[in-house]
């Protein structure tokens, strides 16, 4: 992950903090984030400089891992995200699950809260769910992450694209309850 030099790019810190690029250099140039600047004017960054800015934003979490699932669903229809969470949160082997709106705060999630499964929209406005996928399944740090594409424009296309991106499966929306307790593993 690091350079030679010991220092991060902000193509690494996006993927650390699952954001864009330009999202990092923003705030480094707000001076949230501590950077460096080469001769040549691209920044830097410390891995603890990054740690720090989560840790400063309650972005870490000391969460030890159960072996129940730690369900994260990620969809900018909340209350779609609130139903999925009240109808999974009825069943055993389920440790805890959270609700992101967008790309953005799952990946936010995904560093604080260390979910084993991610329920994921694909079609969202931002950062859509084949980028998240793909930044998820990248990264060595979260790519044991289980990611289960959900969509409301079922086509062949979107399927392959979201298994290419590094999802088990790709579930139509409206969600088939059955098929979704056999994607996660879950018995009714």
């Amino acid at each position: 992950m690091k350079n030679e030099t010991g220092y991060l790019t902000p193509l690494q810190v996006s993927e650390i903090l699952m954001a864009s690029p330009a999202s990092v250099r923003s705030w480094a140039a707000q001076g949230l984030l501590p950077s460096i600047k080469t001769v040549g004017g691209h920044r830097r960054f410390l891995k603890s400089d990054v740690d720090a800015f989560n840790k400063a934003r309650g972005i870490v979490s000391d969460a030890k891992p159960t072996g129940l699932m730690r369900l994260l669903i990620v969809d900018d229809d909340m209350q779609m995200g609130e139903y999925l969470a009240e109808v999974i949160g009825e069943l055993s082997g389920i440790e805890a699950i959270k609700v992101s709106m967008d790309g953005f705060e799952a990946g936010q999630q995904i560093l604080s809260f260390k979910p084993t499964v991610i329920l994921l929209d694909l079609m969202m406005n931002g950062v859509n769910g084949f980028d998240v996928c793909k930044r998820i399944k990248s990264n060595p740090d979260t790519q044991s992450i289980r990611v289960i594409g959900m969509t409301g424009y079922m086509s062949y296309e979107n399927v392959k694209n979201i298994k290419e991106a590094g999802a088990e499966c790709c579930l139509a929306k409206p969600i088939d309850k059955e098929k979704l307790f056999f994607a996660l593993g879950l018995s009714s």
